[in-house]
């Protein structure tokens, strides 16, 4: 599970807030979309949950995989262990082979011999790399290195996944494969996903917290937010809420 209660944060010191009494929540077996257009406050909130930067006010919170809380603020090692991190562009050692970035991945997290080979295997798995293991990473195409950063994201079994824009870029039929991923994972884990697609959401999600201007507006369920809006769905509620709807 994700909290994020209250957050504001600010990159300067004169309270002018990229976001802003956010509040969300990420429950455990779910997706739940952050929904927002350009610039809202998306990639602030992820780096966020996943300790790259502070809160200036506010806290986030964590369950590890024995179900225990912790405040990322007060635990930001915790967030490394506990979180899987998929960017919107992969960040990968373009010289490595996928076989030795993913023991290159298994060793940052202190799993070695039989471990690391369990999860090795599982990832290639999950994330269908066994055709090209021996591959140079910058020969890979876009879709093939997206499944590499889920692995690495996965290599660890983390109980909690925050994605920022997955799909961005993706041709349809890796969104398809990219789609069944997702849902798959989140079977058994807590998924947050940055998008601003409302297709993804349609396909994945379970609920959703919309952004606008660094601002939580809404959440909860598409029906819960088309009834909240008096809209007829989920475009018209999302266009009211980001200010692009008039009457």
């Amino acid at each position: 599970m994700i909290e994020v209660t209250e957050f504001y944060k600010s990159y300067s010191h004169n309270n002018n807030f990229a976001v802003e009494d956010c509040n969300l929540i990420v429950p455990d077996k779910s997706v739940t979309a952050l929904l927002g257009t350009n610039g809202s406050g998306k990639t602030t909130i992820i780096k966020a949950i996943c300790a790259f930067h502070y809160p200036s006010k506010g806290k986030i919170t964590i369950t590890d995989k024995n179900g225990n809380f912790h405040d990322i603020l007060k635990e930001a090692e915790i967030a490394m262990e506990e979180i899987g991190f998929v960017p919107e562009s992969p960040r990968l050692p373009s010289n490595m082979t996928v076989s030795d970035f993913l023991h290159f991945a298994a060793g940052t997290h202190n799993l070695f011999e039989k471990e690391a080979a369990n999860a090795i295997s599982r990832v290639i798995e999950d994330c269908a790399l066994s055709e090209f293991l021996e591959k140079k990473i910058k020969t890979l195409s876009k879709g093939q290195q997206q499944r590499l950063s889920f692995a690495q994201a996965l290599i660890h079994n983390p109980p909690n996944l925050v994605l920022d824009e997955p799909i961005s870029g993706l041709d349809p039929a890796q969104i398809i494969q990219m789609r069944k991923l997702i849902k798959k994972l989140s079977e058994s884990k807590a998924v947050l996903m940055s998008t601003h697609i409302l297709q993804e959401v349609y396909s994945l999600c379970n609920n959703i917290c919309i952004i606008n201007k660094g601002k939580t507006v809404c959440y909860g369920k598409e029906k819960e937010i088309i009834e909240k809006t008096k809209t007829k769905n989920l475009e018209e509620a999302f266009l009211k809420l980001s200010g692009g709807f008039t009457e």
